[in-house]
């Protein structure tokens, strides 16, 4: 819902300021005139002029980002069969993708963002690692865990799964104190 009152205003902004901007610069150029009498040397109007196609240019991209349609995130997938469509949400393939690389031993923390690609999904997890394992071993069974089991299960094809090691799970070791 704040993205669309944050569009919305975006929206007023840039048509508010685009114009102003254009009535301004008309109002310099004298190709409209007012009955006040206002005097303004070259260098200024000029310089005034350019300030104020700049902010022209600014209303009209801000403009185009209030209309244009987010096409980032994607609300689902949508898949045809002989059936008809079926439409899986990106918050369960993530949740797929989180369950199979929960089950990974020595994987803590797992984060995952999907992205659709000519080729099939892009995953990308963020996970913490126990420092137990070897790394390298520990994230080619993520991204093998990954693909299959969301291959498996909604049989939308994964072209890729990125793994980004943020950290080391420290262990906080306990010592009994004696008195």
């Amino acid at each position: 819902m704040a993205k669309i009152v944050d569009r919305l205003l975006l929206f007023v902004y840039s048509i508010t300021i685009l114009i102003l901007s254009i009535f301004a610069i008309l109002l310099l150029s004298r190709a409209i005139s007012i009955p006040v009498d206002f005097v303004m040397d070259v260098q200024t109007l000029s310089i005034t002029i350019a300030v104020l196609a700049v902010l022209i240019l600014i209303s009209l991209r801000m403009l185009y980002i209030s209309l244009r349609r987010s096409r980032g995130h994607l609300q689902s997938i949508d898949q045809r069969t002989d059936l008809g469509g079926i439409q899986i949400s990106v918050e369960t393939i993530e949740s797929l993708c989180l369950k199979a690389a929960s089950r990974v031993r020595g994987v803590k923390d797992p984060q995952t963002r999907i992205r659709m690609t000519e080729p099939g999904l892009d995953v990308q997890i963020r996970t913490i690692v126990d420092g137990e394992h070897s790394i390298p071993a520990l994230t080619e069974e993520v991204q093998r865990g990954i693909k299959e089991f969301v291959q498996d299960i909604t049989g939308i094809p994964v072209a890729s799964v990125s793994v980004y090691v943020a950290g080391v799970a420290h262990h906080q070791a306990f010592k009994s104190r004696v008195e």
